[in-house]
């Protein structure tokens, strides 16, 4: 009987672990905004992909992995849809665009996100209401849109994510607007062109997910949306083209060529470098080689003359012609008489040289002792040179 009862309490505790862990496991709701035709979560765009075989039961439903700039259109007229969070195509694949909408082709684009250049070729500026990713924002969604037929505004809610965009600025002599969000601002807008060609510019791609088509009655605007683009369509080309990174090597001047912010000043760099390589080639000579002047090889020639006399002990006959050379010099130089050498022509050549009278005094004095004296001693040689060298280096 212990044995019964023991088995029956583990039972009971086993029992209520279990639904304890039953009602703690509560089934989460998928957030992750893949915008992806494959996928059934919520902000997946399954049920849309899907539902583009009925709304053109005409139409071919193809899928695009390939450049815009490679697609052909031909005779038959296409209807191409590109769903994605950011659409910043680079100058090529906008051209490309651009071409299939010349073309006479319908081309739609619903992102979060749209590049700087698309922007400002179609004159349209965004203003980003709150962040995609914002708790605060997870609340609803409020959208509406013209009926194409009778053009009456239809709103549509949902209680998910909301991260829609809106146009703080448009050119309202090239735009239609044919959407707008909960307060009446545009976000949904329409250009068109020669040969019937169109191009639509949608910013609450969220309204193409399972979860808001699948709430209610919201599939109405689906059908609204994508019956502005013509019944006649022979294909309809759902672009997983821009949904992934394109694998294109990364280059420094591709991306500033691709933004339009940039290009204007990259291209007034290049043509300021451009203009000031051919100003200073121009003014810029080439190096002058420097010229040295002419040695006074007067001085080099008495300073031999007078070694030589050194070596002959024939100082007296030295000092004379040194005092040959100063007498030459003064004459030539300073075109002072040299004839007499006096206080007066001490005054004179002191001035005009700026060298100290009474140390000229003192070497004029042993130039004029030099006539009295039959000889020189070595010292008073080499006192004698010092003066001279003295005036040499100072007048």
């Amino acid at each position: 009987m212990r044995y019964t009862k023991l088995h029956i309490w583990i039972g009971c505790a086993s029992l209520l672990l279990l639904l304890t862990g039953c009602i703690g496991q509560t089934k989460k709701l998928d957030r992750r905004v893949t915008l992806r035709r494959k996928d059934k979560i919520p902000y997946g765009t399954y049920v849309a992909y899907e539902s583009l075989a009925q709304l053109f039961p005409k139409a071919a439903v193809t899928i695009n992995r390939s450049s815009p700039m490679a697609m052909i259109s031909g005779n038959e007229k296409k209807a191409y849809i590109i769903i994605v969070n950011h659409m910043t195509p680079d100058v090529s694949e906008w051209n490309g665009i651009m071409n299939l909408v010349g073309q006479g082709n319908q081309v739609f684009i619903s992102a979060f996100r749209f590049g700087d250049s698309l922007l400002h070729d179609l004159k349209l500026q965004p203003a980003s209401r709150n962040s995609l990713f914002d708790d605060g924002n997870r609340d609803s969604l409020q959208l509406s849109v013209y009926d194409p037929v009778s053009h009456d505004s239809q709103s549509f809610v949902y209680p998910g994510m909301n991260g829609d965009t809106y146009l703080s600025s448009i050119d309202s002599q090239y735009t239609t607007v044919l959407g707008r969000d909960h307060q009446g601002r545009p976000d949904f807008v329409r250009y068109t062109y020669k040969g019937g060609g169109a191009l639509y510019l949608h910013f609450a791609p969220i309204a193409f997910t399972n979860f808001f088509l699948l709430h209610k009655n919201n599939m109405a605007y689906y059908d609204n949306v994508f019956s502005y683009l013509p019944y006649s369509a022979k294909e309809v080309v759902w672009d997983e083209y821009f949904r992934y990174d394109r694998k294109v090597d990364f280059s420094v001047f591709r991306f500033i060529l691709s933004n339009r912010s940039l290009q204007w000043p990259f291209w007034l760099l290049l043509l300021l470098f451009l203009l000031i390589y051919l100003f200073e080639s121009k003014r810029r000579q080439k190096m002058i080689p420097v010229i040295k002047g002419l040695r006074n090889t007067s001085l080099d020639f008495v300073r031999t003359v007078g070694h030589l006399y050194y070596q002959r002990r024939d100082n007296h006959n030295l000092a004379l012609k040194m005092t040959a050379h100063f007498q030459d010099h003064v004459r030539t130089r300073y075109n002072l008489p040299v004839s007499v050498m006096d206080e007066a022509f001490v005054e004179r050549l002191s001035y005009k040289t700026g060298f100290d009278k009474a140390s000229l005094q003192g070497l004029v004095s042993d130039m004029n002792e030099l006539q009295q004296r039959p000889s020189l001693t070595d010292a008073d040689l080499l006192a004698f040179n010092r003066k001279m060298e003295d005036f040499y280096k100072q007048a």
